[in-house]
């Protein structure tokens, strides 16, 4: 038994950051930098991005990205998420840290990283409308699209297994509006209200669009290629996203909520189960703050 929680702790760090049993070494260089960073301790941002919800979160917002077909085209047309999710997750993770927790100088570092892979991400595709259009990763439009789904998503989960932001939940949208600057996003929303619009909009210009690509992105989102003993748990925290979908996008993926025939099934209650579960494999201050506590202890912030 005592093997085989320590395995399944291993899995848990493993997927959540590439390194089992020591902290990632990119967390550890945020103890570096000369600068706060964008972000201090009691920020909605750290409430929001330290908490577990954030896996719940994820899962939502890739499930929402995939619904505009340039964003989609550029996935798979370009990214190894197929042969390599547990990478690809790392590197997102890496990135939110960097923007987190890191100096403006680890923030803006991991932002250009980001912006030179995207360089090479352009093509077609097919939008809501059958009309065949250019794509680029860089193009604001798109970036918009991320980051406002990003944002959506990240709330959105906090506030169902999440607990107090400081500030409430306008604080968090616009502490995260500089993460959308620095990515390339012109006039991010400012407030919880301003994202509702920009949703409602995309959705009545017919820009998305639900097709085969869309189903089989789904179908992986739904079953990845994790370690078996992830799986259970991952199933829970899959439903929870799911929950979370306003029924529109929910029927555009082809998606319901879990249900046991007519009865719905207490996803919100297995979903912090779940969570606090997970939580038993990781530390209560995770690497990335952390490394951050020290920068800022040096530099007499905190």
């Amino acid at each position: 038994m005592r093997n085989f929680l320590r395995e399944w702790q291993s899995e848990v760090r493993r997927t959540l950051t590439g390194s089992p049993d020591v902290p990632p070494e990119w967390s550890l260089t945020f103890a570096q930098g000369d600068d706060p960073g964008y972000y201090l301790p009691g920020s909605a941002v750290w409430s929001v991005h330290g908490g577990l919800p954030t896996l719940i979160a994820g899962i939502r917002s890739l499930l929402m990205q995939s619904l505009h077909p340039g964003v989609l085209a550029g996935v798979h047309d370009h990214s190894n998420f197929r042969e390599d999710p547990v990478g690809r997750l790392v590197m997102t993770t890496r990135w939110i840290h960097a923007v987190t927790y890191g100096s403006k100088a680890d923030a803006l570092a991991a932002c250009r990283r980001v912006q030179r892979l995207h360089e090479s991400v352009r093509g077609k595709y097919i939008d809501g409308q059958g009309e065949v259009r250019d794509y680029s990763a860089n193009d604001p439009e798109l970036l918009r699209w991320v980051h406002v789904t990003f944002t959506d998503s990240f709330l959105c989960a906090h506030k169902v297994w999440g607990g107090p932001i400081p500030g409430g939940p306008d604080a968090y949208v616009r502490e995260w509006a500089q993460a959308g600057r620095l990515m390339g996003v012109d006039a991010p929303p400012l407030s919880e209200a301003d994202l509702r619009p920009q949703l409602d909009a995309w959705f009545a210009s017919g820009q998305l669009r639900a097709d085969e690509r869309v189903a089989e992105t789904v179908a992986f989102i739904r079953n990845p290629p994790l370690h078996p003993f992830l799986m259970p748990g991952y199933r829970v925290l899959f439903a929870a996203a799911v929950l979370s979908l306003e029924p529109r996008y929910r029927a555009m993926l082809g998606l319901r909520t879990a249900r046991l025939g007519p009865l719905p099934l207490p996803v919100t209650i297995a979903a912090r189960v779940t969570l606090a579960v997970v939580r038993l494999a990781l530390d209560r201050t995770g690497p990335s703050e952390h490394a951050a506590r020290e920068r800022l202890r040096r530099l007499g912030v905190a």
